[in-house]
């Protein structure tokens, strides 16, 4: 009976190779995407001034602004192409991008992440919640926004922000 199965196990696979042969490669062709000319690229790196590490901290949001953070730094937006990049430590990092209303819970959490990047530091609420508490205002569990816990420098719009609106203002950060 063992050996039947595997027998039967064998022949499935092979005859999954020769379809796979058979059919060959299945993918839908690259867009056209016009190649940028040598004085593009020369503009656009000239026009960023340098690179920002940003440390990502939640303060207590519903995972939203995190998604489209994801999509902000993922392979169509590329936010890693202006110079941000995100890091895993407070210490290796130039900015906090805070998502989120302040809880309770990361209240002291926040502060602590805030001391522990070094000067020069910058601070972007990202969010209606991060801004002004959003939907969660008034809730017992939470503290306030982040500006009421740490000074904000820059403040995203939107619940959730678009990942144009995110990319922007990253690169309203490495420009100063």
């Amino acid at each position: 009976m063992i050996q039947r199965e595997s027998t039967r196990q064998g022949v499935i696979v092979a005859s999954l190779w020769r379809k796979i042969r058979k059919t060959g490669r299945v993918a839908e062709p690259a867009p056209d995407k016009p190649v940028p000319d040598n004085t593009t690229v020369q503009s656009t790196a000239a026009e960023l001034g340098g690179s920002v590490q940003i440390r990502h901290v939640d303060a207590g949001s519903c995972n939203g602004c995190e998604v489209e953070i994801a999509s902000a730094f993922g392979p169509v937006y590329d936010a890693e192409r202006y110079g941000a990049r995100l890091v895993a430590s407070p210490r290796h990092a130039d900015a906090l991008v805070v998502t989120g209303p302040v809880t309770r819970n990361m209240e002291v959490a926040l502060r602590r992440t805030f001391e522990a990047v070094p000067q020069p530091r910058l601070v972007v609420a990202l969010g209606d919640c991060a801004r002004n508490c959003g939907v969660f205002a008034g809730a017992y569990g939470v503290a306030g926004s982040v500006a009421d816990v740490v000074p904000v420098d820059v403040e995203v719009a939107g619940c959730p922000p678009r990942p144009e609106a995110i990319v922007a203002a990253l690169r309203g950060l490495t420009g100063r």
